[in-house]
């Protein structure tokens, strides 16, 4: 929790967080994340400074123990002095502790953004679903709690002036905003129309420019003038046996493998689940995600 403190920006986590997109699928299922369609609407999680402190905090966790279908999970919320957000004891069940920050008896419309991260530590852990490593999980965390429909709280809980800070949560902002960029394409939804922090909208608008950029990459048909060109020259060197070698470039994650008869293949990441997909080199092509089932328009 950044509290006053300088706030991180850009997509420094962003392989980090593709890669756990890819681990939802692959461990939820395409169905079941269509499940997770809507997301947790405000009215769910308000809280007012009149409510009891307490029940309302139950209240809440109740709502998001819900919205992740965790039925059997009693969690149970206290408050106590520390120096992150929150801590969630991960036990066998049915009964799970979680602890707040005591700052958030005094700035209770963000509870609900510390219970979304700590519930979702909860679901991941039914699912066995987790990464090495802290700063890794945590990331893996933020990405499964925004794009299954709770993460809006968490970039709503950012605020910035020259005075102050506030943001939870591993990803940056700007992260927050793509991974919500991602799911808002895919569902057809606008969160931005929940936000009560100015910052959050500008976060989001980045993270939505840094998604469009991933369906507009080559070899898929929407790419731009500039990288199909690049596509091109890249393709000619992968043909030629004798010629140079192409340095990687950041914004072209395909690459090209030659199969037996000199065929060639190109491979690149879906730009919905990140999984990357094979498809040869032949002009149009019309290809399916097996994980997410996305239809993409490709020239090879």
């Amino acid at each position: 929790m950044a509290n006053g403190g300088p706030v991180e920006h850009g997509f420094p986590h962003l392989e980090t967080v593709r890669a756990a997109v890819t681990a939802l699928y692959r461990r939820l299922s395409y169905d079941t994340v269509r499940t997770f369609s809507a997301s947790v609407p405000p009215a769910d999680v308000a809280f007012c400074d009149t409510d009891d402190l307490y029940l309302g905090t139950q209240r809440v966790a109740h709502e998001l123990v819900r919205h992740y279908r965790l039925p059997d999970a009693r969690v149970i919320v206290s408050f106590r002095e520390m120096t992150h957000a929150a801590h969630v004891e991960l036990t066998a069940g049915p009964e799970y502790f979680i602890e707040l920050n005591d700052r958030f008896r005094t700035h209770r419309r963000d509870i609900g953004a510390a219970l979304a991260h700590e519930v979702m530590h909860v679901y991941l852990h039914r699912l066995d679903l987790s990464f090495a490593g802290t700063r890794d999980n945590e990331i893996l965390t933020d990405t499964a709690t925004t794009y299954l429909g709770a993460g809006w709280l968490l970039l709503d809980a950012y605020r910035e002036d020259g005075a102050s800070s506030q943001k939870l949560g591993y990803l940056t902002p700007e992260e927050f905003g793509y991974v919500l960029a991602k799911r808002a394409l895919l569902f057809g939804e606008d969160p931005s129309v929940w936000f009560t922090s100015a910052q959050a909208y500008t976060a989001y608008g980045k993270g939505m420019a840094r998604a469009r950029r991933d369906e507009r990459q080559p070899p898929l048909t929407a790419a731009g003038w500039a990288g199909r060109r690049r596509y091109a020259r890249d393709r000619r060197h992968a043909q030629d046996p004798h010629g140079a070698e192409v340095p990687a470039e950041d914004d072209g994650p395909y690459a090209f493998t030659a199969q037996e008869g000199g065929a060639l293949r190109v491979s690149f990441p879906c730009p919905t689940c990140h999984q990357r997909i094979r498809v040869p080199v032949r002009g149009r092509v019309r290809a399916r995600c097996g994980l997410c089932r996305t239809v993409l328009e490709c020239d090879t």
